[in-house]
């Protein structure tokens, strides 16, 4: 079996996926809260991984010494991160939030270099500009809309949010992942998130809730749950195991595409012109630093 090719085909599956969900995420969250949401969905994520954890805590159990760090990154990634996901899709639209997450991979890149990890060239900072430029022609139509503009605004740049901790998690993550396996740590940080959202959800005094969905949205949910949540990322992390980041990297472009594709007949969306050239613009930004030599 070809392994780099179907690597390839998976991280182009995820990253479809992850597209799909920003739309289907936006279809249903009017009815619901981000917390209760974001349990309901890795919950079920986290169900469907179980074989994985149990498989592997037997086969390599997480030293003790590691579960600080990696209750910190679970609670990060799918607590912190799904929280401001759902939270920014209550505001803005399936497009503009496929365009601010877009940015995570450029995100990173400034990440890194603050943290001395990673060399800025000119050919990189202009990709940077490039990619924030992007975002904010992209959300251009909603500055001078008196009606819905500051609440677009506010979902944005809470969409902005996520995708730093995206960031922040893939810099800290990937020596356990190297360590114990993607999958397997996946299974982990994603428990590990949804617990903690319960603890502080309940804390908080806004408890999660089970949401009064129709049967269609339910479907709808098992659907993020099951290949939005653990198929998804799953998928993904394997093909980091057999493909180089850059080729990885460049799929990840085809997450706002699809959202861009589905957002209009699912959720009755009009795309605007300055969504489709910030797309265009974070995109091109994104492919031209994956193309530089690493």
């Amino acid at each position: 079996m070809n392994y780099v090719l179907l690597a390839k085909f998976l991280a182009a599956f995820s990253s479809l996926s992850a597209g799909f969900s920003i739309v289907a995420t936006r279809f249903v969250i009017p009815d619901t809260d981000p917390q209760s949401m974001a349990v309901i969905r890795f919950g079920i994520g986290a169900l469907c991984l179980t074989p994985f954890l149990i498989v592997g805590f037997r086969r390599a159990p997480i030293a003790l010494a590691d579960w600080p760090r990696i209750i910190l990154l679970g609670a990060l990634l799918f607590g912190l991160f799904t929280y401001l996901f759902n939270a920014s899709l209550t505001y803005t639209t399936a497009a503009h939030g496929a365009v601010g997450l877009a940015t995570s991979p450029i995100i990173t890149l400034v990440v890194a270099w603050f943290l001395g990890r990673e060399s800025m060239t000119g050919l990189k900072m202009t990709c940077v500009v490039m990619a924030f430029l992007g975002v904010g022609v992209a959300v251009s139509d909603s500055l001078f809309d008196s009606g819905t503009g500051r609440g677009i605004l506010i979902g944005d740049s809470l969409m902005l949010l996520a995708a730093l901790t995206v960031s922040i998690y893939s810099i800290y993550a990937k020596p356990y992942i190297m360590k114990y396996g993607g999958v397997y740590f996946t299974s982990i940080v994603m428990l590990v998130g949804v617990l903690s959202l319960l603890v502080v959800s309940q804390a908080a005094g806004e408890p999660v809730r089970m949401p009064s969905f129709s049967v269609f949205d339910w479907w709808i949910l098992v659907f993020l749950g099951v290949v939005g949540a653990a198929v998804q990322f799953a998928a993904y992390i394997w093909a980091l195991g057999r493909i180089s980041p850059a080729t990885a990297g460049i799929s990840l472009t085809l997450a706002p595409i699809s959202a861009f594709i589905f957002a209009w007949p699912i959720l009755g969306e009009a795309i605007s012109i300055q969504a489709v050239i910030g797309l265009v613009l974070v995109v091109g930004s994104i492919v031209i630093m994956n193309r530089q030599p690493h």
